[in-house]
């Protein structure tokens, strides 16, 4: 199949609706019932590339290394950092994965920038 350059072909020429292929003569817009002939759509395919960070920036995601950086984001804890034995760790909460499974927490040495994670 030869990649098209010009992505317009599968949109319809009045009302801007992606076209359906219903047969290999014809294409139909799914709004107006306007036909097209298949000649300019067969043989024809659209590619694209999206990136991890494309997905993080739709749905709002940010690095949990970022989210660290904010003191106002981090709480203290009383817990023994496993790596030089600080007294208190600092926190943050995210819900990783579905809803009715537990948060993941976060810890972070404020003295050596350990990280260690609880789920």
């Amino acid at each position: 199949m030869a990649y098209s350059q010009a992505r317009d072909f599968m949109f319809c020429s009045f009302c801007g609706s992606m076209l359906s292929l219903v047969s290999p003569k014809y294409a139909e817009c799914p709004l107006c019932k306007f036909k097209p002939s298949a000649k300019g759509i067969l043989g024809r395919e659209i590619g694209y590339t999206i990136t991890a960070e494309d997905i993080r920036r739709d749905l709002g995601i940010s690095h949990v290394s970022e989210g660290m950086k904010t003191k106002e984001s981090a709480a203290l804890i009383k817990q023994t950092c496993k790596k030089c034995g600080h007294p208190e760790l600092e926190y943050t909460t995210r819900q990783m994965r579905s809803a009715d499974e537990g948060q993941t927490v976060f810890l972070v040495c404020p003295n050596c920038k350990f990280k260690d994670t609880e789920n």
